[in-house]
Order: structure tokens, then sequence, then C-alpha cells
């Protein structure tokens, strides 16, 4: 499986509105048919430009999946972000392999 990571650093000015964004955002990414599953994550780590850290994970059907996703919606779905947010946001994408999974029960009865 792939993961399709987009990092984002959003300015503390538009927090709230891209936060609102992105979740309305997420869903429409998903309805490409190119995921199965997102998260949305907040890094906890203090960046030195300051700021607020996401990281929104989406996991792609597969590696061809995650191709026609660039070719057919990604120019598309990363225009909006741009339109409203440019001077505000940088991020950052990356493609992460799954290797493997594991899972604790923590309630074993």
């Amino acid at each position: 499986m792939i993961i399709y990571n987009v990092t984002a650093n959003i300015d503390e000015s538009i927090h709230g509105e891209w936060l609102a964004w992105i979740k309305d955002h997420i869903p429409e990414v998903l309805s490409t048919g190119k995921f199965n599953k997102a998260t949305l994550t907040r890094v906890l780590v203090k960046e030195d430009m300051g700021g607020v850290t996401y990281s929104i994970q989406y996991r792609a059907h597969s590696r061809e999946a995650l191709d026609a996703y660039y070719e057919e919606d990604a120019q598309r779905m990363r225009a909006d972000a741009i339109k409203r947010f440019a001077d505000k946001m940088v991020a950052f994408r990356t493609e992460l392999e799954l290797i493997d999974e594991y899972f604790v029960d923590i309630n074993p009865n």
C-alpha cells in the first residue's frame, strides 16, 4: 500500500479557516476513488518558522491509483489551496510505502 502524505504549515492568522477548509477538502480527495482512507493529524513538534503544522495521510489503493491521481486530479485539488492560502501556507508531499502494521489489543477480554 502507498501512503500519499501532505505536510502543511499554516500561518496562525488563517488556521481556523484552513482547518475548516481541509475538513471539506479531504472528502473531495477521497471522492476521486484513488484512496480508501485519509487521516488528518496535527504535528506536535514546534516549527522554527511558527505556524501550525498538519499531516494528511491518504492511503492509495495501489501505485497505479496514486499515479492516476497525479495525472487526473492533483493539479485541480492543489489549485484551490493555492488560490485560498498561497502566501499563508507551505506544503510538501511525500510518498510512503506501507511495509507492515502492528496492533495491540489493549482490552484482552
